[in-house]
């Protein structure tokens, strides 16, 4: 079990070996960031649940989130600070801690997931075929070059963090197992779940 503060940011997040960038300014995530520095620079990543009527500020929480490490930070003179995430692994939530602090806090079990696994051949050309095919659809500019020389974990986890998917897709995404069920759920929803919005996400339907 380990100790870890939140951050229940909505529609950010952080996979094992990505970097998430973040900008820090209300009061509460100043003092969050204060503290992790401090510590063990580590910050939990996790989706807040849809707000229900009596939550409050503080809504309930998703089951799976990922550990991030402060990778780098600029403080600036007004208090606020830009920072990088560095994914390190995921967590599993077990319960809330009843904190006096501004931040959320939580006991939290660390997840070794096979995010050291690698896809097949064949599991990897379907995975690069696919979203060449999803990025043309949407009109994505990309490296496909600088894309092949990614290691699987990589290739996975980075389509997953930056895929226009709504919240309960990428949540399921980073709830995956492993890096071959995660590819094969990222295929499955490019060529059966996506359709281009007014909002640029792909949304289950």
């Amino acid at each position: 079990m380990t100790r870890l503060s939140v951050f229940p940011l909505p529609g950010a997040l952080l996979f094992p070996g990505m970097h998430l960038p973040l900008h820090i300014f209300e009061p509460r995530y100043r003092a969050m960031v204060s503290d992790a520095m401090a510590r063990d620079r580590r910050i939990g990543m996790i989706q807040p649940r849809a707000m229900e009527a009596g939550a409050g500020d503080k809504p309930a929480l998703y089951d799976i989130g990922c550990v991030g490490r402060i990778a780098e930070i600029e403080m600036l003179d007004d208090g606020r600070s830009n920072l990088v995430l560095e994914g390190v692994s995921l967590f599993r939530l077990v319960h809330e801690l009843d904190v006096t602090t501004l931040f959320r806090q939580v006991e939290a079990e660390l997840i070794a997931n096979g995010e050291a696994d690698t896809l097949s051949l064949g599991g990897r050309a379907s995975l690069e075929m696919e979203a060449r095919r999803f990025a043309e659809r949407q009109g994505y500019a990309v490296d496909w070059e600088a894309v092949s020389r990614l290691d699987d974990q990589s290739l996975v986890n980075g389509i997953a963090q930056i895929a226009p998917f709504d919240v309960a897709a990428k949540q399921a995404l980073l709830e995956a197992p492993d890096i071959v069920t995660r590819a094969d759920l990222i295929v499955q929803l490019m060529q059966f779940f996506g359709r281009h919005d007014g909002d640029d996400r792909v949304t289950l339907q």
